[in-house]
């Protein structure tokens, strides 16, 4: 049996922060989650998101202790519908007190392209195609 790519996890200090955060970006989940200590969201294709409490990790690797003062580790990348969709989510996202990284501008690889970090710290991508790919 060949192992297949199936979720991405995300392990959090405060969950209703984190999933009203992903919310803004378009995932689907129930307002009643917010006090779950673990969360699953399937994605478009069938890919999961996840999310976990420090206390679910806890659970099962008492010695897990959440980084400190390290940016996040992983990035995740959202497609816009174009590039006005990228400039007006990212002032959105910031007008809302999420962190920018960096204020989106033309990429010279053809992207109109923003970062911004979600409330635990991790890179989070809103990119668009500078031009119709049509």
């Amino acid at each position: 049996m060949t192992a297949r790519f199936d979720l991405i996890g995300i392990v959090t200090s405060d969950m209703a922060a984190s999933l009203a955060f992903y919310r803004r970006l378009g995932l689907d989940i129930p307002a009643e989650a917010d006090a779950s200590p673990h969360v699953e969201a399937t994605l478009p294709g069938g890919l999961r998101m996840a999310w976990d409490s420090d206390d679910v990790i806890r659970s099962f690797d008492p010695s897990y202790s959440p980084a400190q003062g390290a940016e996040g580790r992983i990035g995740l990348a959202f497609l816009c519908d174009g590039p006005a969709d990228v400039d007006r989510l990212y002032a959105e996202l910031t007008g809302d007190g999420y962190k920018g990284h960096k204020e989106p501008w033309d990429a010279e690889w053809g992207q109109r392209y923003a970062l911004v970090d979600d409330p635990d710290g991790n890179g989070i991508s809103l990119f668009a195609p500078l031009t119709d790919p049509s």
